[in-house]
C-alpha cells in the first residue's frame, strides 16, 4: 500500500517504519527541514531499541522516505495516518491545533478518495471535527478513522510487529476493509483487531493509558503503607499478583510515573469528563498521589539528613523516566534534582541515553559522569531514579572506594534486602524494611 505518516515524533516514526518493513511504501512528513534531512541521510532521531535496524533496511530498500512536501506525500498515497502532538493546553486539554491544522492542510490537496487515520491520542469527538474540517475545505470523499497507538516506549516496534490488539474506530466499510488489509500481517497469530465506532475508539485509548496509571498509583499507595505498617511491598505485590484478575504487570512501586503518555492522558480524561459535568474522582485522586510520589525519595533523603542538605553531593543513577529510552518527559528524576537543587545540594548524574537531553534542559545546573561509577566519586549517597539493566548488578567494592558514605536511596527497588544487609549499607527503598549501616 502507500502511506503517509505526518509527523515523525516518537508515534510517527515507528508507526512509519513498521509500516514499510511488511513491504508498505512510506512516506514520512515533517516541517523540520533539518530533521528530514538527517534522517534522509540515514540518522535516527530517537532512541529506540531495534528501530535503527528497520530504519536504515528499509531506507537502503526504498519502501521508507522522508520529506518535507506535504502534498507530493498527500498525491502519492491512499492511507495517510497523522501522528501529531497534542500537548495539554493552558486549560490541561489536548490541544488540537496541530492535529485541526494538519487535517485543514491535507483537505486542500486531496483529489481522490483517502483514508485519514488518527493515530495521535486525541479526545473523544476528535474524528467528528476532522471529519468537519474535511467537509469544509474538500468536496472529495474521504473517510476518517482513530486507530489509536498502544507503543511502550523501550519496546515499541515489538508492540507494533506483534501488537496483543489494533483498535480501529470507523463506521465505513470501505475505510474497514482497507485497514483490516493493513494490519492483516501483524496479526497472523490470532491477535485480534477490534472495530468498533470513532469515539469508543478514542476513548479506549485514554481508558487504556488511565487504568495502568492507576494501578501504579495504587500500588505505590500500597508501598506508602507497607512502610508505616511494618509490610513488606515486594510479598505484598506477589500475594495480590498471582490472582490472573489483576495480574502481575504495573503492581512494581516506585517514585511515581512519567512519560510522553500518563500524566497528560490521565488529565486529559479528567478534563474531559469535566467539560461532560462528571467528576472523574478516581483520576483526580490518581494525580494528586503520582506528584507526591515523585518527591518521596526526597522525603527520605530529608528525613536522615535533619532536613539539612546543604553541601551534600549526591550521585544519580537514571534520568530517563523508564530504561530503555531516552525520553525526559516528566521523569521523576528531574523533580528530584530540582528540589535537591534548591535545597542547596549538587549532583553527579549517570543515565546511559538521557543525559543530552537532560543537558539541553538545565544546562550544567548538575554534572553528568561517563559512566555509572565516576558519579559516585565523593558523593554522600547514591540514589537510583531508573531501572536500567546496567545498575542492577553493580560492583560494589569498587563502589565502596568512591562514595563517601554507604549509603543508598533506592526508587526502584533493585537490590536485594539480605544482600544489602550484609554488605553493611543504610538502604532505603520503596515498601520495603529500611536497612540501615551495619
Amino acid at each position: 500500500m502507500k502511506i503517509a505518516v505526518i509527523g515523525t515524533g516518537y508515534v510517527g516514526l515507528v508507526t512509519g517504519t513498521c509500516l514499510a518493513e511488511t513491504g508498505n511504501d512510506v512516506i514520512c512528513v515533517d516541517i523540520n527541514a533539518v530533521k528530514v534531512e538527517k534522517m534522509i541521510n540515514g540518522e535516527v532521531p530517537i532512541y529506540e531499541p531495534g528501530l535503527d535496524v528497520l530504519f536504515h533496511r528499509n531506507i537502503a530498500q526504498g519502501r521508507l522516505s522522508f520529506t518535507t512536501d506535504l502534498a507530493d506525500a498527500v498525491s502519492e498515497s491512499q492511507i495517510i495516518f497523522m501522528a501529531l502532538p497534542t500537548p495539554p493546553g493552558g486549560d490541561g486539554a489536548a490541544d488540537l491545533s496541530y492535529i485541526l491544522g494538519a487535517a485543514k492542510d491535507i483537505a486542500k490537496l486531496v483529489t481522490s478518495y483517502k483514508v485519514i487515520v488518527n493515530k495521535s491520542t486525541v479526545p473523544v469527538g476528535t474524528a467528528d471535527k476532522v471529519q468537519a474540517v474535511f467537509t469544509a475545505n474538500t468536496k472529495v470523499a474521504i473517510d476518517v478513522v482513530s486507530n489509536p497507538e498502544f507503543l511502550r516506549e523501550g519496546v515499541a516496534v515489538d508492540d507494533f510487529m506483534k501488537p496483543d490488539r489494533v483498535v480501529i474506530g470507523t463506521r465505513s466499510e470501505k475505510a474497514q476493509k482497507l485497514m483490516a488489509e493493513l494490519y492483516a500481517p501483524y496479526v497472523r497469530q490470532g491477535n485480534p483487531i477490534f472495530f468498533m465506532d470513532e469515539r469508543s475508539s478514542e476513548l479506549t485509548k485514554y481508558a487504556a493509558n488511565s487504568f495502568l496509571a492507576t494501578k501504579i498509583t495504587f500500588m505505590n499507595e500500597i508501598a506508602n503503607l507497607c512502610e508505616i505498617v511494618g509490610a513488606d511491598v515486594d510479598a505484598v505485590r506477589k500475594g495480590i499478583g498471582s490472582d490472573d484478575r489483576i495480574g502481575k504487570r504495573f503492581l512494581f512501586p516506585g517514585i511515581g510515573y512519567g512519560g510522553s503518555c500518563f500524566p497528560k492522558d490521565v488529565q486529559a480524561l479528567a478534563i474531559a469528563a469535566d467539560s461532560h459535568d462528571y467528576d472523574f474522582q478516581i483520576l483526580r485522586a490518581v494525580m494528586e498521589v503520582n506528584e507526591r510520589q515523585k518527591l518521596v525519595l526526597v522525603e527520605k533523603i530529608l528525613k536522615y539528613y535533619k532536613n539539612n542538605i546543604k553541601g551534600k553531593h549526591f550521585a544519580l543513577w537514571g534520568l530517563a523516566f523508564k530504561p530503555e529510552t531516552d525520553d525526559i518527559r516528566e521523569a521523576p528524576a528531574l523533580y528530584i534534582v530540582d528540589e535537591l537543587i534548591k535545597q542547596g545540594a549538587t549532583i553527579s548524574a549517570f543515565d546511559p541515553e538521557a543525559m543530552n537531553n537532560v543537558k539541553a534542559i538545565i544546562g550544567d545546573k548538575i554534572s553528568f559522569a561517563t559512566n555509572q561509577y565516576d558519579a559516585l566519586e565523593n558523593a554522600d549517597a547514591l540514589l537510583i531514579a531508573t531501572e536500567w539493566s546496567v545498575f542492577r548488578n553493580p560492583d560494589f567494592e569498587r563502589m565502596d572506594q568512591v562514595l563517601n558514605n554507604k549509603v543508598i536511596f533506592d526508587g526502584r527497588n533493585l537490590f536485594d534486602l539480605e544482600k544489602m544487609i550484609d554488605l553493611g549499607y543504610y538502604y532505603n527503598s520503596i515498601g520495603r524494611k529500611l536497612i540501615s549501616e551495619q
